[in-house]
């Protein structure tokens, strides 16, 4: 899933020549037209292609299917033809709604896989910025941009080493967290883990026993000191 940016040919060529499905939300000066699904008549000569231009701004509606009605969202999908990309797509219109119920606006979104629900099209779409998130992290606190070596081996070591720590770091804090409503913090997970190993050693090292009554209010408080609000 990339942005609207990359929805060229050349991008939507190289993704589906490694295997992969492109998804994506057009340009607004995307070419689309109708295709003709209609069976054949018999008649002489080649049946039609396609049947007319697709405007993006007054779609029409006959060639879609509802898959996703809710208040504020509703959901259309169609096959068409892509100008740019020489091939066919999935085409999904999402159309937002306010409360009041009047339209806020209308995106569209595609994919390459002909079969993939529009749904999922939209909404794996609209988590993209997710990825963001996890190059963000490895940024500030697992030392993706810090590593020095030149071999092409040892830097994919390291990328993947800082993008797998942040990873796990999510994976630990999904199973152990209080509460759904509880936030991921990067920075919060790193103190807190720093807090512990800095005590451990301090249990360790005096012969303190964390596990008594008496001792684990404050051992809690200890360890999450430093910690921000998310």
């Amino acid at each position: 899933a990339a942005d609207t940016y990359f929805a060229k040919k050349e991008t939507v060529e190289a993704v589906t020549a490694c295997g992969l499905h492109f998804i994506s939300r057009l340009q607004k000066n995307a070419v689309l037209y109708y295709i003709n699904s209609k069976p054949k008549t018999g008649k002489r000569g080649r049946p039609k292609k396609f049947l007319g231009k697709a405007d993006q701004k007054l779609p029409d509606m006959k060639f879609f299917t509802l898959l996703h009605d809710a208040e504020m969202l509703k959901i259309y999908n169609a096959t068409v033809y892509s100008r740019a990309f020489k091939r066919e797509i999935s085409l999904s219109i999402a159309v937002f709604y306010r409360e009041t119920g009047a339209e806020i606006g209308r995106k569209m979104y595609f994919s390459t896989d002909l079969l993939q629900n529009g749904e999922q099209v939209v909404s794996y779409y609209r988590s993209r910025f997710q990825i963001e998130f996890l190059y963000c992290d490895a940024k500030q606190h697992c030392g993706l941009n810090d590593c020095q070596a030149r071999s092409k081996n040892k830097l994919n070591f390291h990328f993947n080493a800082a993008l797998t720590t942040v990873n796990l770091a999510k994976i630990h804090w999904l199973e152990t967290r209080k509460s759904k409503a509880e936030s991921f913090l990067t920075h919060n997970f790193k103190t807190l883990m720093n807090n512990r190993l800095i005590l451990g050693h301090f249990f360790r090292t005096f012969a303190i026993n964390p596990n008594l009554q008496k001792n684990r209010k404050r051992i809690e408080q200890l360890y999450s000191y430093g910690l921000i609000a998310a």
